[in-house]
């Protein structure tokens, strides 16, 4: 990309973002596995505020990657510090903090014969998958759930068993829905995934020695620091905000 065409989607950028803030709308990109917990969360700020809340839900590299391209994203949430940090090092967060923890667990659909076990060392890995089944991830080479899968396979020294055994999801909830419907006989997604679906049931949830803390930072994109993003920005770490994820299986620092 030249020099003129970053500087013309950076206008565009700012233009669009202005004109969101003056139609009352806020614009929320956000990782794939807040789905349900910011949809109840914006339905509750637009009821007690009048103020409309468009989401975006995908991977947060996915995220990352589009606002670095120019889309007009006003807040921004990650499911890891990475891309978080990512979008701060090229000058577009204005303000950020941790909002969010999780934890990673092994999921099976819901009718599966397999009690709860102990992710350990110790685990089973090809009883469980047997001849042909996949792993259900969120790709480890850009979706924060599959980087985390990653590390914690490498620490229970499963990993390169199962790297080429892996089905590899554009998000976490790409990866929920290959164990929903059946394509794989286990995956690992966030506790939280977990909870929101009734067609799949937690094997086990991973230690969380064997990985790097899950954290969710949220952001405010450069140039949408205006008051009605800044009052969001607080309810979202908010008490009534931090009730809803609580409820949802989130950690709240």
């Amino acid at each position: 990309m030249n020099k003129l065409a970053t500087i013309l989607l950076a206008i565009v950028a700012v233009l669009s973002t202005h004109a969101a803030i003056a139609a009352g709308k806020i614009t929320v990109y956000a990782a794939a596995s807040l789905t349900n917990a910011l949809q109840d969360i914006d339905a509750t700020y637009t009821k007690r505020t009048g103020v409309a809340v468009a989401e975006s839900f995908a991977s947060s590299s996915t995220l990352a990657r589009q606002i670095e391209a120019g889309a007009p994203a006003q807040v921004f949430i990650s499911a890891d510090t990475k891309w978080m940090d990512y979008l701060a090092q090229k000058g577009l967060i204005a303000t950020q903090a941790v909002l969010l923890g999780n934890a990673l667990a092994l999921i099976a659909p819901a009718d599966a014969p397999i009690a709860p076990q102990s992710i350990d060392s110790g685990f089973n890995w090809t009883n469980f998958l047997g001849d042909n089944g996949r792993l259900a991830v969120g790709d480890p080479d850009h979706v924060p759930a599959g980087i985390y899968a990653r590390e914690a396979l490498q620490h229970l020294r499963a990993w390169k068993t199962l790297e080429p055994r892996l089905a590899r999801a554009e998000d976490v909830r790409g990866a929920l829905t290959l164990v929903e419907r059946g394509d794989a006989p286990l995956g690992i997604v966030y506790v939280t995934d977990a909870r929101v679906s009734t067609k799949v049931k937690i094997v086990g949830v991973f230690p969380e020695s064997s990985h790097a803390p899950i954290v969710y930072p949220a952001g405010v994109v450069k140039g949408a620091d205006a008051p009605a993003v800044e009052n969001y920005y607080g309810f979202l770490r908010g008490t009534q905000a931090r009730a809803i994820f609580a409820r949802y299986g989130f950690a709240t620092p």
